[in-house]
């Protein structure tokens, strides 16, 4: 819906690892709310605590690890590249866990950006079926 109405760009895989990580985490934390609402998870202080239990570092380079076998050889250059973006790691987290996990959100970016919406739903489907 949002993608409607904005122009997306036509190749987002030459778009830095961050930019596509930082798109990433909002659509990963979009499924994650939806999937607390599906659960019937309602009010906003459950919501941010249940919410945390799935969008943190540990959490994403776990999903991370059980799906890279189903990744395609596009898909892992992708997670490559968000593995290898440099910058700080919050204090709160792992480094390698932080890595990994900007390789996960940089991977959902770059799927949302390139419109490869039956992809995203089918490793959103078995992320679901993992949680």
């Amino acid at each position: 819906m949002i993608d409607e109405l904005v122009e997306l760009p036509d190749r987002p895989e030459l778009l830095p690892a961050s930019t596509m990580a930082y798109i990433g985490d909002s659509v990963y934390e979009l499924f994650i709310r939806n999937l607390l609402l599906e659960k019937n998870v309602a009010k906003p202080k459950d919501l941010h605590k249940e919410a945390i239990k799935y969008v943190n570092a540990t959490a994403q380079a776990n999903l991370l690890a059980r799906i890279k076998d189903d990744l395609t050889e596009e898909e892992v250059v992708i997670v490559r590249r968000g593995r290898n973006v440099k910058g700080g790691v919050p204090k709160n987290a792992d480094r390698a866990d932080y890595q990994y996990s900007t390789a996960f959100e940089a991977l959902i970016g770059y799927l949302y950006l390139a419109e490869k919406r039956d992809r995203l739903v089918e490793l959103f489907n078995k992320i679901k079926e993992m949680l």
